[in-house]
């Protein structure tokens, strides 16, 4: 669920381009606080007792949603978004070598890099840009993001905190943004209907809500398999867009889906054993 609604981030931002992005940052991750909020008042417990998170919790938290997102913007301010996105993408590759299992980081790598090949298919860079010192700083920062939200991300999969923890980090994330925005930027409030529902749906779903789903996932679910299917959300993205009549339907979409599903199987094959292995028996 949280990567299916990581693919319609592009479509919503789309809705939104008027506002900066620290603003928007602001909203949205206020808004994730406030379903943490909502929760506790329909389950009717106290609103403002105290967070039970430790300093690393909270120091891991902030870093990773806060770190990635303010990484990932001034990336775009020095280097081709096409080629920054393509980096960024490196996280589910660094994140299925984090949680494979002893003996498995061989398949992790081969079944990550192919689900890479299928994203480079959908973001291939122009090959036309010019590298110097703005534009590898910028690279450099988007490998950054990739390196946060790997680590991020394999930090939920070991801790037992609470899946509400998020709205409390949420609402750390909102005060930096909102200061970030003052210092940086001109304010842009007079939202129109679309900016204001795209905001909205935003902060509902994939910059808010899809966090406690992500949360909930890395902390219960299959590691390993939730990692290869990461690299599904630019191409999911790109399936969105074109259902939505913004973009056309491209040969590289479908080669894209054939090599992350397959990086998908690779990185979780689990060969089956003879019924004598499994037992133990090995007189033979």
């Amino acid at each position: 669920m949280a990567i299916s609604l990581w693919s319609l981030l592009a479509l919503l931002g789309a809705l939104t381009t008027a506002i900066p992005a620290f603003q928007l940052l602001f909203i949205c991750f206020s808004i994730s606080a406030l379903l943490m909020f909502t929760g506790r008042a329909l389950r009717k417990r106290p609103l403002l007792s105290r967070p039970a998170l430790s300093p690393s919790q909270w120091l891991v938290g902030i870093t990773g949603l806060f770190g990635f997102h303010w990484c990932y913007f001034a990336a775009l301010k020095r280097a081709p978004a096409l080629e920054v996105s393509l980096i960024v993408y490196l996280w589910p590759l660094l994140l299925s070598l984090l949680v494979a299992g002893s003996g498995r980081r061989h398949l992790a790598a081969l079944g990550g890099l192919l689900g890479f090949g299928g994203v480079a298919m959908l973001i291939a860079p122009s090959g036309e840009t010019v590298l110097n010192s703005r534009t590898l700083v910028g690279y450099g920062l988007a490998s950054c993001c990739a390196l946060l939200w790997a680590g991020y991300s394999w930090h939920l999969s070991r801790s037992r905190g609470k899946v509400e923890d998020i709205g409390w980090v949420s609402l750390a994330v909102a005060l930096l943004s909102l200061l970030v925005h003052l210092a940086t930027e001109r304010g842009h409030w007079s939202f129109s209907a679309l900016e204001g529902l795209g905001a909205l749906l935003l902060g509902l779903g994939p910059v808010g809500g899809a966090f406690y789903l992500w949360d909930r996932g890395l902390k219960q679910g299959n590691r390993p398999l939730l990692a290869s299917l990461s690299f599904a959300t630019p191409l999911l993205s790109s399936v969105v867009l074109v259902l939505a009549g913004v973009n056309d339907w491209r040969l590289a979409t479908g080669v894209a889906l054939v090599l992350i599903m397959l990086g998908a199987g690779v990185a979780n094959f689990k060969p089956r054993l003879p019924a004598a292995v499994k037992e133990g028996d090995v007189s033979g």
